[in-house]
């Protein structure tokens, strides 16, 4: 049976509350309860002693960063410990990170990133214009007699592919950096060859950059030569 992998995101409000355990038992105790019936495993937790007006969260960047390395959902107790902030919001959905919250589990899989998207209503309108835009954009060009098959129903100019093949580049950095703290505590726990690493990686269970369960050394290599 495949076992679910979650990253875990709390926020307190101040520092005597996360030095005291203030919130932060009941914030774990609801993500337990949201997670509670499947076969789940959390494999890394994060705190953020923050304000929740302020957009700078260093805990928030690292679990979000662990959620991309493991390929799982990150899980928070409720909405208001992420932030209230409609733009920040925005930025979440853009991070490539499937986001759950354990007071709206109804918020999962194209449904829940559809409700995100209301929540978020700036990027909803802002990519609805896009939309429209390009849909006016082509209904012209056919209109003109300008032809929008070739390959698959869709012919890319060279700069589309161009912009494709940067797209793709961008992901491979930011998933190097990513690993990279991984990388180097692996580096400080004396595995420094880059099959060892790789063997390292595929007994913890954290996926290949297209979310294959085994690591070779050249794949360690070009992470380690991206990421650099």
């Amino acid at each position: 049976m495949t076992v679910k992998k979650f990253v875990a995101y709390y926020r307190v409000s101040t520092r005597k509350q996360g030095a005291s355990g203030l919130g932060l038992e009941a914030q774990r105790a609801a993500v337990e309860s949201y997670l509670n019936g499947g076969s789940w495993k959390i494999v890394a937790e994060f705190t953020e002693v923050e304000s929740g007006r302020r957009s700078d969260r260093p805990a928030l960047e690292e679990a979000l960063a662990a959620a991309r390395v493991h390929q799982g959902p990150l899980v928070v107790a409720k909405v208001d410990r992420l932030t209230r902030s409609v733009a920040f919001l925005s930025r979440l959905l853009e991070a490539g990170v499937d986001v759950r919250f354990a007071d709206l589990p109804s918020i999962e899989g194209p449904t829940g990133r559809f409700m995100l998207q209301q929540m978020a209503s700036v990027a909803e309108l802002e990519a609805g214009l896009i939309s429209s835009r390009t849909k006016a954009a082509l209904a012209a060009a056919k209109a003109r007699g300008t032809r929008l098959g070739g390959h698959r129903g869709i012919k890319l100019s060279k700069q589309s592919q161009a912009a494709g093949r940067a797209a793709q580049a961008d992901r491979a950095k930011q998933r190097a950096i990513d690993l990279a703290p991984v990388l180097s505590k692996l580096r400080s726990e004396g595995i420094t060859s880059a099959s060892a690493m790789a063997r390292v990686l595929t007994e913890r269970g954290i996926p290949t950059a297209r979310g294959g369960t085994k690591w070779t050394a050249l794949q360690v290599l070009r992470v380690v030569a991206r990421g650099t």
